[in-house]
């Protein structure tokens, strides 16, 4: 890893930039591999709730281990996982939904696919409430001022007991089915690996570069919010380009499912490493994440879909939340 550093940083003042394209080029080859699983029949609802919060998730995942390996600040993971979860519940969703719409009943309304439109509004209305739950659970825990290692271990062990209840419905599923998967997944899953080891180097030149940086001319607290604004990208290219392709089950999916990826995982990561303390910002950005939820989950329960005028209302909400953030 050293040897690599030691390559990127000899490349000066182009150094930076290098990694920030390595980072997008990365994530451009996870986009790609995951639309290629779904043309082998790969139903859009795995893909949404295994593969693709992994996939999209994985700078914050790496970010935080990066953030815990360095002795960094907690309050960045802290920024970069909320600033993460608020744009895919209001920008990432709101926007794709404003330019493209969101259907409500399929054109083609035979039996199957109908029910197929059912089971994946119900999947999407429980990946909403366990995002509703975990933030819940992290407010409550962050309420004493910290979030000490038997917390971390706690938010672990519930991203962990979820991410089995997952396995079980799609193995269950596939029983039912009958339906395998091609023999070309364990290749998928190794060119995705590829992906993540470019994550992965790019994110940790780019943390360590930040805080070699000096304090007068960068405040360290932009380093949450412009980690943030980077481990977003992988999240808007999925958004945009299946909002482009109609598929607003997979955006919707892949970008609440993303926040079980920042709270519980990442948070408690970094936390089992290092404690945290908390403030009235996190405490502010879990409520408004919970509102969030339970308004998504408003929309897909009575109406089935997130009407436009909601979309716009969640850019409203996306720019008051960055204004509110900054301004602390």
């Amino acid at each position: 890893m050293e040897h690599i550093h030691g390559a990127i940083s000899s490349l000066g003042a182009f150094a930076p930039i290098t990694c920030i394209f390595l980072f997008l080029l990365a994530s451009l080859l996870v986009v790609w591999r995951l639309e290629a699983l779904a043309g082998q029949g790969v139903e859009g609802t795995v893909l949404g709730t295994i593969f693709m919060p992994f996939c999209s998730g994985m700078g914050n995942i790496v970010f935080a281990l990066v953030m815990a390996r360095s002795q960094g600040r907690g309050e960045d993971v802290l920024i970069n996982c909320l600033f993460n979860n608020v744009t895919n519940l209001t920008l990432l969703i709101g926007l794709p939904v404003l330019i493209w719409g969101m259907a409500r009943i399929p054109r083609k309304k035979t039996k199957a696919v109908v029910l197929e439109h059912k089971m994946g509004r119900l999947s999407l209305a429980l990946n909403l409430v366990a995002a509703l739950f975990f933030s819940a659970f992290l407010w409550m825990l962050a309420a004493d001022g910290t979030l000490s290692r038997m917390d971390g271990f706690v938010l672990l062990l519930l991203f962990v007991f979820w991410q089995c209840f997952h396995i079980y419905d799609v193995k269950k599923t596939n029983l039912l089915k009958k339906k395998t998967y091609p023999l070309t997944l364990p290749l998928e899953v190794f060119v995705l690996m590829l992906g993540a080891a470019g994550v992965f180097i790019s994110t940790d030149w780019l943390v360590q570069w930040f805080q070699s940086l000096e304090s007068a001319t960068v405040s360290p607290q932009i380093l949450g919010w412009a980690s943030g604004v980077l481990m977003v990208l992988p999240n808007a290219l999925l958004a945009f380009y299946y909002g482009s392709k109609k598929r607003m089950d997979v955006v919707y999916t892949s970008q609440s499912g993303d926040a079980h990826i920042c709270i519980p995982l990442c948070i408690g990561l970094f936390a089992v490493f290092k404690e945290i303390p908390t403030s009235g910002f996190l405490q502010q950005s879990l409520l408004i994440l919970m509102g969030l939820c339970a308004v998504h989950l408003l929309f897909v329960v009575a109406l089935g879909k997130l009407p436009r005028l909601a979309g716009a209302a969640l850019l409203a909400a996306f720019g008051w939340f960055v204004w509110v953030g900054m301004s602390l």
